[in-house]
């Protein structure tokens, strides 16, 4: 199963493919074509960055009617999905620092599978969707829940820098209709559910995202997140594990 990454190395910033325990460099972003470049790293030679570089990030709320029962936002599922997006300057990678900011009082988790879009997608039936994955990725939808409440919108509780941490790499190829997805808090199991349980499952979001705006090769779409959701503290430590794909990490400061 192919897994792509972004990474810093003492050169500058590459994309790669994680093969054989080595990392074999790549021209470009995978999303736009498998290039190889002929470099080869060490893993520990390098500091893994998101491996997304979206042009923007679509994101989906409600999605897990168990997330929707403990909600205090709605008192049934959606009809539709319920769209909102953040900055791709929301973006951090594996081990980087989720920074709580000092107007919020409750900066919670919200862990989510991630699409990453392989084609310009627009317009597109439910039965075309699949033609148009590139992989899948771990997701933390980091949220100022009070200020979720206090605004009436998400756009500034959603879009803080370091709201998104995503990775650790992109998978492809994987049976995405039914896999486990976790979050643990300090080590502790605080989300446990499976993809099955979507209200709208993957193609219908990217048909239905596709119907409001064109999609380009390497966006990233977060899918909505199960029950489960709390505060997260400064010198905690988040993980969101999703079976198939791995652990994305960060601490909060």
């Amino acid at each position: 199963m192919d897994r792509f990454i972004r990474y810093d190395t003492p050169d500058g910033t590459e994309w790669g493919l994680f093969e054989d325990g080595k990392i074999v460099g790549l021209t470009h972003n995978p999303a736009l074509g498998v290039e190889e470049s002929g470099k080869l790293h060490e893993p520990s030679a390098v500091r893994l960055l998101a491996p997304v570089t979206p042009s923007k990030i679509i994101c989906v709320g409600l999605n897990y009617k168990e997330h929707v029962d403990e909600s205090q936002s709605a008192d049934k599922p959606p009809d539709e999905p319920l769209l909102f997006s953040k900055p791709p300057s929301a973006l951090i990678g594996p081990g980087a620092k989720i920074i709580r900011p000092p107007m919020s009082d409750r900066v919670d988790y919200e862990g989510e599978l991630g699409i990453i879009i392989g084609r310009p997608c627009r317009n597109v039936a439910p039965v075309e969707a699949e033609d148009f994955i590139f992989g899948f990725t771990c997701v933390n939808d980091v949220t100022a829940r009070d200020l979720q409440r206090k605004d009436g919108q998400w756009t500034r509780a959603k879009g803080f820098d370091t709201f998104c941490p995503t990775g650790p790499w992109v998978t492809r190829d994987l049976n995405y209709e039914d896999l486990r997805i976790e979050t643990f808090l300090n080590g502790e199991l605080k989300q446990s559910s499976r993809t099955s349980k979507m209200i709208f499952p993957v193609p219908i979001l990217i048909s239905y995202i596709s119907k409001v705006m064109t999609l380009f090769p390497g966006d990233l779409i977060s899918t909505g997140t199960p029950r489960g959701i709390s505060p997260m503290n400064a010198g905690d430590r988040v993980e969101v594990r999703i079976e198939g794909i791995g652990s994305l990490v960060n601490d909060v400061v």
